[in-house]
């Protein structure tokens, strides 16, 4: 099969790469670099990487039009500087649209997007959150750019009449993110720094748990719309810092700092994967901690050098 994966160097990206790759898949990735890395791929006789953002709509048609997928995974996204808002209406609006028409004129079967939990809103109205819960627009779209932005991509693919199945994430962790409290926990641990927890609580899927689902919707399972990836289950930060410390082996010198969290975030988000359960067969293995000790691995093998949040004034 001939797949496209848009932010293949990415957290999420580069593990359905690695997978696709496993089973003799021929892949392209475009990706910017913004947030992934190159060691994330590996040089393989059925890769090809295009260096570049999706943003530039004859970067996106050359590619499509040279490499002629019959699969697009659309994993690539701006989240870096959550003021950057220019640049996250480039990446996750504009972008998705180049998208949308490169699949459009080669006659792809499916389109497969990855959407942000954030899109229901700041103040959900029901836990665990279902499918028939409405999305929120404005300053109560997520409160951010991202979740504005990543909302109004995935309206489009809905609105370009593609094959497509869009799935909402919960909090998803494991090697190679460089993104939220986990990677961000691990890198103040280890120089010496304090940390501090803001008083929410997430829904934690591990990255492998999340491929096996992509796996199935690349293969054709699954019907055109909407699924939740989550375990069902939502953790305190504070648990996941403890959790964190308890794989790092150490001791800290004083109790984490507890802080109340900022307006662009929300208590918790809790999603029902039910419908993902039930159309995918599929449900998570992963418990936390083994996760969380996974993942620490990779960080003492490969070091963190950035991490990255779409919140505001949390990135130091």
């Amino acid at each position: 099969m001939k797949i496209l994966v848009t932010g293949g160097a990415g957290h999420i990206g580069s593990h359905i790469v690695e997978r696709t790759l496993e089973r003799n898949d021929e892949v392209l990735v475009i990706d910017n670099y913004q947030t992934g890395r190159r060691d994330n791929l590996k040089p393989h006789k059925n890769l090809i990487v295009v260096e570049g953002s999706i943003a530039d709509s004859k970067l996106v048609e050359t590619a499509f039009n040279s490499f002629k997928p019959e699969i697009v995974v659309h994993a690539a996204a701006s989240y870096k500087d959550p003021q950057n808002w220019v640049e996250d209406v480039l990446t996750n609006v504009l972008g998705a649209v180049n998208i949308i028409k490169g699949s459009q004129n080669v006659g792809i079967r499916r389109i497969i997007y990855f959407q942000t939990s954030l899109c229901y809103g700041l103040k959900p109205i029901e836990q665990p959150i279902t499918l028939n819960h409405p999305l929120f627009s404005g300053k109560f779209a997520g409160g951010s750019s991202y979740a504005i932005s990543k909302t109004s991509g995935e309206q489009y693919i809905e609105l370009s009449g593609l094959e497509y199945i869009s799935f909402r994430l919960a909090n998803s962790y494991g090697p190679r993110n460089l993104s939220g409290p986990l990677p961000t926990f691990y890198s103040r641990l280890v120089n010496g720094k304090p940390c501090f927890v803001m008083n929410t609580r997430r829904d934690f899927i591990f990255v492998e748990d999340l491929v096996k689902v992509v796996i199935k919707a690349i293969d054709g399972i699954g019907n055109k719309g909407y699924y939740h990836i989550s375990s069902g289950t939502d953790y305190s930060i504070e648990e996941l810092y403890d959790a964190t410390v308890e794989a790092l082996a150490i001791i800290p010198e004083k109790d984490v700092e507890i802080r109340e969290r900022g307006e662009d975030d929300v208590f918790t988000i809790l999603l029902d994967p039910s419908k993902t359960n039930l159309d995918f067969d599929w449900k998570v293995t992963t418990p936390l901690k083994k996760g969380i000790k996974k993942t620490i691995e990779r960080y003492k093998e490969h070091g963190i050098t950035q991490t990255y949040t779409h919140l505001k004034g949390t990135n130091n």
